[in-house]
């Protein structure tokens, strides 16, 4: 029997494409029932209050950074959704006096924008993600103790070396939000063309892939115009440079936060479910995510919300 079309974008894979069974097993999930869903592998947690929620999302930055050494380097990979806890990040290693520099700390960006030629984008574009990082936390630390310039890595020159530096670096973990179309970093689902016509990647075929020039769902452009551009989708680049699930599985955990404003109350619950259950399907990638032996998601109660009809 064929999948249904999507009712997004009719070109592309996505979670409309899925099952309706498990839509509708995702929709009837509680706050309670998010909890419940943990398992050996992938554990669930919420947070009371954004002051709780983002301060512990910038303490998985300085608890991967305090296990660096010259002779053991470390590292985290972060997103740039949620950024709230960016400058949280710096005062917490500037109240330390946590001397990244001499830890041999490491950082990894996810994703980068390109653009028209597929070449990354720099840090003059407003929207450059390594600006963001930079701005919003690596310039808020103190000089002395911030991070070697050698040390942050954003797939934005040589994506081969970008991907090699996972091997000779630990990576303790990749934090990430989620996106609308279900993806972390930009692995947005497939295209419904060539041999993907009837049928999206396996689970296989698409955690094969590592760090890659993609080009974006149409909900992903939509999404990152309402976030970051006020809606002006004009201004978003429709390809960007993402971190792949090869390197994702190079990191020791995985970690999401769901603050409730990137993806609606309904995603939130539907990946949670998915993973939880070991339901792997391409067409929503962050349910691949099963597949790794470490996963966290993080929500924000207030965030969480329920999947109601309400006319307003």
């Amino acid at each position: 029997m064929s999948r249904p079309k999507s009712k997004l974008a009719e070109a592309w894979w996505d979670y409309t494409t899925l099952d309706s069974d498990i839509l509708n097993d995702a929709a009837k999930l509680t706050a309670h029932d998010l909890v419940q869903l943990s398992r050996p592998g992938f554990t669930v947690s919420i947070y009371e209050t954004p002051q709780e929620f983002y301060s512990a999302q910038a303490l998985e930055y300085i608890t991967a950074w305090q296990q660096s050494t010259p002779d053991n380097p470390t590292g985290i990979c972060g997103p740039i959704g949620p950024t709230e806890q960016l400058p949280i990040v710096a005062q917490m290693v500037n109240a330390l006096d946590l001397n990244l520099k001499s830890k041999e700390a490491h950082f990894w960006g996810m994703d980068e924008w390109v653009d028209a030629n597929d070449k990354p984008v720099d840090v003059s574009h407003p929207l450059s993600f390594a600006r963001c990082d930079n701005e919003m936390c690596f310039d808020r630390i103190r000089p002395k103790l911030a991070l070697l310039d050698a040390n942050k890595h954003f797939p934005s020159g040589d994506l081969t070396e970008y991907s090699d530096s996972y091997d000779a670096v630990r990576c303790v973990l990749m934090q990430g939000g989620q996106g609308e179309i279900k993806h972390w970093a930009f692995n947005d689902p497939l295209p419904r063309t060539g041999e993907f016509s009837n049928a999206p990647p396996s689970p296989e075929q698409y955690l094969s892939m590592g760090t890659r020039v993609v080009g974006l769902h149409p909900v992903t452009i939509m999404q990152n115009a309402r976030t970051s551009g006020g809606g002006n989708v004009s201004m978003v680049p429709t390809r960007a440079c993402t971190v792949g699930p090869r390197e994702t599985w190079k990191s020791e955990t995985v970690s999401i936060w769901h603050p409730g404003h990137h993806d609606n109350p309904f995603g939130i619950r539907l990946t949670a479910l998915m993973i939880s259950k070991g339901i792997c399907d391409s067409s929503v990638p962050m349910s691949l995510l099963a597949k790794h032996n470490n996963v966290r998601f993080s929500y924000l109660r207030s965030g969480i919300g329920s999947v109601e009809v309400e006319m307003h």
